[in-house]
Parts: C-alpha cells; structure tokens; sequence
C-alpha cells in the first residue's frame, strides 16, 4: 500500500470513529436532559440549622412581711423564690421584695389580692382583720404541733377549706414554712399568777392576742422590725416573737432577761404563700406543679433548719448573755386555756366558713392529741428520764 492511501484511510477511519463518538455523546446528553435536575446530584444537601428555642419568661413579684435576709423566715422566703425560679429553669421567675420595699409589711395581703403584687410569703393570722379564721392556718392557741398541722391540711380537710376561705379575697394559699413551737415571749418582770397579766401590754398577734385581752393584759400587733425599739422605749412591756435562733437575732435579751415558754398560742406556726388567684389560674399545668412542691419542699425545710438552730441559739441565750429561763404555771396555763377554749368557740359562732373550719379542727385536734399523746409525748418524757438517770 502505498503511504498517502494509508494516511488516506487512516483520516477517513478517524473521522468515521469522531463522528461515532459525538454520536455516542449526544445520545448521552440527552439522556442526561431527560432525567429531573433534583436527582442528577450526587452531592448531599446541606442541613438547614435548627431554629433557636426562645423561652417564654414569666416574672412574679412576691412581696413578704419579713426584713430582707432574716434569718429563717426572711431566708426562708428568698429560698422559696429561688425554687421556683430554678425548678422551672427560669421560666417561672420571682423576684422578692422584703417588707417595706414594695409594699409594708401588713399590706401584703392587699396587695396580693388586689393584683398589685403576684404573691406573698407570710403568716395567715396576719389577715385576721379581713376575717378571723385565717388565724386556724398559721396557729390558734393550744391548737396543732407542725406535724399535726402538716396531718390536717394535707390529708384531715385544712387545704380544701383554706382554698374556699382564700378563694373569697382572690387568693391561693399553701402551707410554706413552719417555725416549730414557740416561746411565750420576753418580759420585763415575773411572771407568777395569772394577775401578772393585767394591764401587760405584749407584742403577740393573732387569737393569742385576743386570749391576753381575756385575761387582762393589752395585745398589739406589731411587725417584726418594729418590736425591738417598742421594746426598748417602753410602748411594750413585754413580746412573745418565734424562739431561740430568731430571738437570739433580734437582741431581746439586751432589754430583758425573763425568757418564757412554753408558747401557748403558737403550738406549730404555719407561713403561707398566697399567691393571687387570677395569677394561679393562668399558671400553666406545669407552673403550677412547679408552686406546689416548691411551698412543700419549703414547709419542710424551714422546720427542720429551726429545729436544727434553736438548741444551740438557746444555749448562747442562756449561757453567754445571762438569760433567765422559766416556764409557765400549770395554774397560769391552765387559765389561759379556759380563755383560749372561749376565744376560739367564738370564732366558729362568726359565720358558716368558720363554723366548718372550727369544727373540722377541733375533731382533728382530739384525734391528732391521743395519738401524740401516746406516740410523741410518751417517747420524749421517756428520752428525758433516761437522761435524768445518766444512762446516756
């Protein structure tokens, strides 16, 4: 073959071969056209970024007739706050403002009530003037210990007449704290018979107040910031106001040195948080959980840091400041509690809510005192004789 026929050839085999190939290619293009653009990647698509979460906050104020920071009820208060706020990881957040810093102290009530403030940490005998049988959900004299009280809300009836009493002032209420048994206060003299009490004027709220004015003496209801310099003036003679730790704080002891107990009108007082009752409604299922157990959890803790403080507070009181500790006369106490028996009859007679909650606390009270009786007091005056008998 001669070389210019095989270049020939070979350029006509070439652009046969070309032409086969575009052939092939524009076959494969339009294969291509043909299938829909979403599935001709091969690429993963990018995953868009979650939108952030924005957190729906809530504040409530809660206004208290404590001094900012008092040890135990003042404390007490801040901790119940800061529950709230943490249980529900800061959507449900309160901000406290002591007594005084929002509204005063006895003006909480109103406050709440009214709207003008969310909620309240005090004490339910503080309402008495707005109607008596508050007093039957803090302390009545000679009435429930702590634990009785905690029985008788709880599981005896007190919670669901509370909530219908608190109901007519636009109120919720829960049991939030609980100061133990009380002292019965400091005086500027002895007490030795019931004629002490005559012409006595003493710091001492609630239906205890009205058991002095029974017996002679002249009650006045004071807040607790107040009660040191009435004290020292003059304007009180005498004031009954928790126990050792709290009495130990205020420096009563400065003034006088006759220490009481035990305290007759507060057997196991109760403070409360009442929140007000369009707030509590529109709290969310949760929210509302979240209140609850945040005011038990305080109602327990607030017992035990007392009964956990008080035995030592009292030993300074005693021992490092001269305090003369006495008890009360079985004759004396055994006066106060005709007095206490009439007072608190009364307070049934008032109207219908209160003849219930009288008489849902008294048959509590008799059931509550056999088995306290046979359980509590039995086991504690055996502690004490083994101890007398130094076996420990």
């Amino acid at each position: 073959m001669k070389r210019r026929d095989f270049v020939k050839g070979a350029a006509i085999a070439a652009a046969g071969a070309g032409a086969l190939a575009l052939g092939a290619c524009g076959q494969k293009e339009e294969e291509k056209a043909a299938v829909p653009a979403e599935t001709s990647k091969t690429e993963v698509p990018e995953t868009p970024a979650a939108p952030a979460i924005t957190k729906k906050v809530r504040e409530l104020k809660m206004v208290t007739t404590w001094s900012k920071n008092f040890p135990g009820l003042g404390t007490g208060a801040q901790r119940l706050a800061d529950s709230i706020t943490a249980m529900s990881d800061g959507t449900l957040t309160v901000k406290l403002y002591a007594s005084g810093e929002l509204v005063p102290a006895m003006e909480s009530f109103g406050a709440v009530s009214a709207g003008n403030a969310d909620m309240y940490h005090g004490a339910e005998y503080y309402w008495q003037g707005k109607h008596k049988a508050f007093n039957f959900f803090t302390a009545v004299p000679f009435g429930l210990t702590a634990n009785e009280m905690d029985a008788w809300l709880n599981y005896g009836g007190g919670q669901e007449l509370w909530d219908e009493l608190a109901a007519g002032f636009n109120l919720k209420s829960f049991a939030a704290g609980n100061t133990g048994v009380q002292m019965g206060g400091w005086f500027n003299k002895e007490i030795n018979t019931i004629e002490d009490y005559k012409g006595l004027k003493i710091r001492m709220p609630g239906l205890g107040g009205e058991v002095i004015r029974r017996i002679g003496g002249s009650a006045i209801t004071l807040p607790g910031s107040e009660i040191y310099p009435s004290l020292q003036s003059g304007a009180i003679d005498a004031t009954e106001w928790v126990g050792p730790w709290n009495d130990l704080a205020q420096g009563f002891y400065k003034i006088t040195k006759f220490y009481y107990y035990p305290g007759f009108h507060e057997p196991g007082s109760t403070l409360s948080c009442g929140l007000n009752k369009d707030v509590w409604e529109g709290l969310s299922t949760d929210h509302k959980a979240i209140v609850q157990h945040a005011c038990q959890s305080e109602n327990n803790r607030m017992f035990s840091e007392y009964n956990a403080k008080n035995g030592g507070a009292l030993d300074t009181l005693i021992n490092e400041h001269g305090v003369e500790l006495r008890r009360q006369s079985d004759q004396i106490l055994s006066k106060i509690g005709e007095a206490a028996d009439s007072v608190l009859a009364e307070v049934g007679a008032t109207d219908d809510i209160s003849s219930r909650i009288y008489d849902n606390f008294m048959s509590f009270r008799k059931q509550a005192m056999g088995w306290t009786s046979l359980s509590e007091t039995a086991y504690t005056a055996a502690r004490a004789l083994d101890e007398k008998l130094g076996r420990n």
